[in-house]
């Protein structure tokens, strides 16, 4: 996996695009480096129903990407810049564990996600069914104090292609597909 998925927190800022294949286009004219192209993401999330992940503002999922292969166990929370994932070799097996543990999958959400390189910072594109299209950048680190100058960097960048302050998504995907249904 590349350097830009490692650390313990993630600045990361969130827009809903008008048109994702205009942006598509400014971006690889940037040279920005496919990293993985039309991925389908499924995300299992759980939840236990004792002692509830989301009441500590954590929550909980293990993906599958297809065709890259790539699988994560993936851990956000307890704030909103903390996001902890590690590389797996069997979803099912990790789903089996969580079961055991007393943990039950509430939500299956699929996307379909492009993740590109733009020097430090990884943009992803999403396109969520029934909800649209999405940009996201990113930047990770292992140093907290640097999380606010990283979301200042990102504002900039996003700001050269032609977002403000104001279209900021704040709401997780999670909470996208959650209130949808």
């Amino acid at each position: 996996m590349s350097k830009h998925f490692v650390g313990k927190y993630e600045a990361e800022i969130k827009f809903r695009l008008a048109d994702h294949a205009v942006f598509l286009q400014k971006i690889k004219a940037d040279h920005a480096e496919p990293f993985t192209e039309n991925n389908s993401e499924t995300d299992y999330f759980y939840e236990n129903t004792h002692h509830p992940l989301a009441s500590n503002n954590i929550s909980m999922c293990v993906r599958e990407m297809v065709p890259s292969g790539i699988k994560l166990w993936i851990v956000k929370g307890p704030s909103s810049s903390e996001c902890k994932a590690i590389n797996i070799d069997d979803c099912q097996h990790v789903q089996n564990m969580l079961v055991t543990l007393g943990y039950h999958c509430h939500l299956t959400t699929t996307k379909v996600r492009s993740i590109y390189f733009l020097g430090d910072i990884h943009i992803t594109v999403d396109h969520l069914d029934g909800i649209g299209w999405f940009a996201e950048f990113a930047i990770m680190t292992d140093d907290e104090s640097l999380l606010e100058h990283y979301y200042q960097k990102l504002m900039s960048v996003a700001k050269g292609y032609g977002f403000t302050k104001d279209m900021v998504e704040k709401r997780s995907y999670k909470q996208m597909f959650l209130e949808r249904n």
